[in-house]
């Protein structure tokens, strides 16, 4: 996936900053393209927020066990039964679970001090799940 690796509290959550913003942007502002690119005729497919707030959509990784862990799996089958917007929750729903579960990975990786856990509760730190329901 990516070839980035954060070592500090600090880059961890440069890192969930920029794969946040990126599923922001698939989200609501891009959420046309995005919503094409989610076919429900294709296999699996996830959405990936990367660290250059950049998203895409694609299958999941071949890799057994992947880098990092996978996004929620199948996020097209679910469009076109749902509402859109219902929809577009469903998607932030999970896309949240993700982004907590690579923060988390990436930090288990480095044993941080305790008080340079907080850093995650900052208020910056909203949820997409939350954005989405704003709109």
């Amino acid at each position: 996936m990516d070839a980035y690796n954060p070592r500090t509290v600090e880059e961890v959550f440069r890192d969930f900053k920029g794969r946040r913003a990126g599923m922001i942007k698939a989200l609501a502002t891009d959420v046309g393209e995005f919503f094409q690119q989610c076919d429900p005729e294709k296999e699996n497919l996830c959405l990936y927020g990367f660290p250059s707030e950049q998203w895409e959509v694609n299958l999941p990784a071949e890799e057994v066990p992947p880098e990092l862990p996978e996004p929620a799996l199948g996020i097209n089958f679910a469009r076109d039964g749902m509402q859109e917007r219902d929809w577009l929750s469903l998607v932030a729903v999970h896309s949240d679970a993700w982004l907590l579960s690579v923060a988390f990975y990436l930090g288990a990786r480095f044993g941080f001090y305790k008080t340079d856990r907080y850093i995650f509760f900052l208020p910056e730190c909203r949820l997409l799940s939350w954005l989405i329901y704003m709109f």
